[in-house]
């Protein structure tokens, strides 16, 4: 299986579209898009609200599942994302969800806890702490790997996490 995660495009159309286009089984948009609900270039994302996006039409959080996993995805605003990942961690126990994704620090990162994997693709078009604009592959069978790829579509760095069928 195979997803796309980005995040806090801020209005920036083109790096949505583009990165819209690639091929997966599901694309997301972990919030502050800036964009309206009904615009065209989302559909067929799913996608939350972020602290920037002003349409309230978008929901706070997503639950879907990917193959065999639950994916539950937030802004992380809502979450203290920037300070710890408690908040996520317990939300996400008591979803039973297999992967998070977030987004709101504009820093891109993956982490395994307790057989969670937690996903922040980083931002497309504003990053943070001198690091490139960037989205996420996650892809996933036996193992779990990770793509931070920059607007290029060149990967940035690769985190493969292994043994994870069934973990939980």
């Amino acid at each position: 299986m195979r997803v796309i995660v980005m995040s806090d495009s801020h209005g920036d159309k083109e790096t949505v579209n583009a990165v819209s286009a690639l091929q997966a089984d599901a694309i997301f948009h972990c919030g502050d898009s800036e964009l309206a609900w009904d615009d065209t270039l989302l559909t067929n994302i799913h996608i939350v609200k972020g602290n920037c996006d002003r349409d309230h039409r978008f929901p706070d959080s997503v639950i879907v599942e990917v193959g065999s996993k639950k994916i539950w995805m937030v802004h992380g605003h809502e979450h203290d994302c920037k300070r710890t990942m408690l908040p996520l961690y317990y939300h996400a126990l008591e979803l039973g969800a297999d992967i998070v994704l977030f987004g709101h620090s504009h820093s891109y990162g993956a982490e395994l806890r307790d057989g969670i994997l937690f996903v922040n693709p980083g931002s497309t078009i504003l990053p943070r702490e001198g690091k490139q604009p960037t989205f996420a592959e996650i892809e996933w069978e036996d193992n779990y790997r990770v793509y931070f790829k920059n607007m290029s579509m060149e990967t940035v760095i690769t985190v493969e996490i292994k043994n994870i069928a069934n973990n939980r």
